[in-house]
């Protein structure tokens, strides 16, 4: 039997708020240290400061991650908070203006007046907070974010992104290096984006090429970085 709970917990939406997280996460992990052995492998000759230089930047990497998700997803539920205290001061001091202003909304969504005023009675009957909060404000549970759940899964999935090139530099050979970092990082960002696509119902072939094109570019202008400097470490 379908349950209306069933049928919205299918939908894609309602895993925006971890998807966006991981996947920006793990893309951020491969580039970013991907990128900065790259530029490190362009000036050294020996594999010792490549591997210091990608353990460094993987754990700064995943703890700025972490913390920068926490904070921003933190100052965007206390701005909702806050807008909801207000909300409530503004039910108990004008109860009739607020009731219109519901009863219009619904009036612009496309309900004739008459019904739009009636909708807004029986929802603010119910439940008149939980209307003007999901209605007024476009706060529901779907664009409320978890700031430690969007902490963690950023953090997790930059580590796991930052672990597939540092385990590049370890196994492949010194000689080129920063070919085989291009040419496996390209593979793991084809294939990231192949199950954040499909994780999200959209396109694979545009994820596939966002995530490629700015990942070259993000390689290709490190790489010159340490061509350019020329310093063998």
């Amino acid at each position: 039997m379908i349950t209306i709970d069933n049928y919205l917990d299918s939908h894609y939406i309602h895993r925006s708020n971890w998807l966006r997280a991981a996947v920006l996460g793990a893309n951020d992990g491969i580039i970013s240290i991907s990128s900065l052995a790259i530029g490190v492998a362009a000036a050294s000759s020996t594999r010792e400061p490549i591997v210091l230089a990608t353990v460094a930047g993987l754990v700064a990497g995943a703890l700025s991650m972490a913390a920068g998700e926490y904070v921003s997803v933190s100052s965007q539920t206390d701005t909702e908070k806050a807008d909801i205290e207000r909300e409530t001061q503004e039910l108990k001091e004008m109860p009739d203006e607020e009731l219109q202003i519901l009863a219009q909304i619904y009036e612009k969504r496309g309900l004739k007046k008459e019904t739009a005023l009636q909708v807004a009675i029986e929802l603010t009957e119910k439940d008149a907070l939980g209307a003007h909060i999901r209605d007024e404000l476009g706060i529901n549970e779907i664009s409320q974010a978890n700031p430690i759940q969007a902490a963690m899964a950023s953090g997790a999935a930059f580590t796991v992104g930052g672990v597939l090139p540092l385990l590049v530099i370890l196994f492949t050979p010194l000689k080129g290096m920063e070919y085989w970092l291009y040419g496996f990082t390209i593979i793991f960002l084809l294939i990231l984006g192949t199950i954040a696509a499909k994780t999200g119902g959209s396109s694979v072939k545009k994820a596939i090429f966002r995530i490629t094109i700015w990942g070259t570019l993000a390689m290709g202008l490190t790489a010159a970085v340490g061509y350019i400097f020329g310093v063998k470490l």
